[in-house]
């Protein structure tokens, strides 16, 4: 069932793009936000419903620059532009210029399905490269040395404002917490994005213990985050920050990334993907004792 969020925003004209100064004559008004399928995220197909003119989004934001730290996010289409503060704050005399379209999945925001938090460092033949970064075709190095080339990258944006689903929440592992040099430095990736630890893929909120494995709190992250997904031509395990993680399997849609018209358009329908024959364990009743007590999951009923 969709879910609608009521926000305040700021009216950015008709299809402005060199910019506006929030406060007068510039004030707020009230939006609703509809997210269609109730997931915690803006994505393409949610409406925007404003007094007097309603939008489709159409997976597009804006960079800009601005005189003051004003945390949010402005959204454009072809005919209307806002931007959404955090959490319905209400920053003053705070100029956007230099606005620059691009689409959101290549949001400059502060930090799934199977995703990796923005900074993650993905193994490479020619070293470590932040995901963010990466591109369609660049080679990337499997846990045992392979080089293969990457086929796709997706990319969500989430909104806290929506109080995105559990498994959008981002998973903290400390550096080493997994063992010698897994990861290098922490790692942030979501909730059900599976590591490959002592043969098994456990899923990352499986194996929080709330101290070296931890839900990051919405409060510590920003009104918008990005994660990404890498996806090669067969599911692999990959080094992110050193440690042995998952590429992307479809057992979950592509659909909800915001550049899907992106694989779409390059590949069409695909056969469904093989998974690796390693044993899944997606719930922390389902690890190991011996990983449980290696790592200090904590134990559920």
């Amino acid at each position: 069932m969709p879910t609608s969020h009521s926000v305040n925003v700021f009216d950015g004209g008709i299809g402005s793009q060199t910019g506006f100064t929030i406060g007068l004559p510039v004030t707020a008004e009230t939006y609703t936000i509809v997210d269609q399928n109730d997931d915690g995220q803006l994505e393409v197909g949610d409406t925007i419903d404003g007094e007097f003119i309603s939008f489709v989004y159409d997976g597009t934001v804006m960079d800009f620059a601005s005189n003051s730290n004003v945390d949010g996010v402005y959204v454009v289409t072809s005919t209307k532009s806002i931007f959404i503060p955090t959490d319905g704050t209400t920053p003053t005399d705070t100029t956007f210029t230099n606005l620059v379209a691009f689409p959101s999945s290549d949001f400059t925001g502060p930090i799934a399905d199977m995703c990796f938090a923005e900074g993650t460092l993905i193994a490479c033949p020619d070293g470590e490269v932040a995901v963010e970064t990466l591109k369609i075709g660049d080679m990337t190095l499997t846990s045992d040395g392979k080089s293969v080339p990457i086929k796709w990258i997706g990319r969500q944006t989430v909104m806290r404002m929506f109080r995105p689903a559990e498994r959008l929440a981002l998973v903290r592992i400390a550096a080493g917490t997994l063992g010698a040099g897994m990861p290098h430095s922490d790692l942030s990736v979501t909730a059900d994005h599976a590591l490959l630890v002592d043969g098994i893929l456990c899923h990352a909120g499986a194996l929080v213990n709330g101290e070296s494995i931890r839900l990051v709190p919405l409060a510590e992250s920003n009104s918008c985050y990005r994660i990404f997904h890498i996806e090669t031509e067969n599911h692999e395990i990959i080094l992110a920050n050193g440690a042995p993680a998952e590429t992307f399997i479809d057992n979950v849609s592509r659909r909800s990334f915001d550049n899907y018209a992106e694989f779409e358009a390059l590949y069409g329908d695909v056969p469904e993907m093989e998974a690796l024959p390693y044993p899944r364990a997606m719930s922390a009743r389902q690890v190991p004792a011996g990983i449980r007590e290696r790592l200090a999951v904590r134990k559920v009923a």
